[in-house]
């Protein structure tokens, strides 16, 4: 389970900068963390999700991480507008034993996404982001 405050470099901006969450809803199935210094007309919020449906060998988990945050428009700046990013793994989870091909695809997304592939990180599904949704955790 996650902590109840992100504040030790789970979540960092473009420019490596922490940006620190604390938890503010949480149910079965989901949860929502807003950013501590976020101001009331423009929230920035963590939401993550899990949804299982089908039995048997048919039994799938799809799982969302999705950042939203509202800011002011650059065009019009009395108009708040939402920039929202997420990933979502769709995982055939009655028919795996392991998590080990969804490991994997989650790799190569992180990897095409957020580098050149000329410096070293790690892919092993180890990230706070990624043990949740390879875990169903929230």
């Amino acid at each position: 389970m996650l902590s109840n405050t992100l504040n030790t470099n789970e979540v960092k901006n473009a420019a490596g900068t922490e940006v620190e969450f604390q938890r503010l809803l949480i149910n079965e199935r989901e949860t929502d963390f807003g950013v501590i210094t976020e101001g009331p007309s423009q929230p920035h919020r963590l939401l993550i999700k899990h949804q299982e449906t089908g039995i048997g060998l048919k039994r799938r988990r799809r799982s969302v991480c999705r950042f939203d945050k509202t800011v002011m428009s650059t065009v019009d700046t009395t108009l708040p507008v939402t920039v929202s990013a997420y990933v979502v793994l769709d995982i055939p989870s009655g028919a795996l034993l392991a998590i080990t091909e969804a490991s994997n695809v989650l790799a190569e997304l992180g990897s095409f996404v957020h580098t050149l592939g000329t410096n070293t990180h790690l892919y092993d599904g180890t990230g706070t982001g990624a043990v949740v949704l390879l875990s169903g955790g929230l």
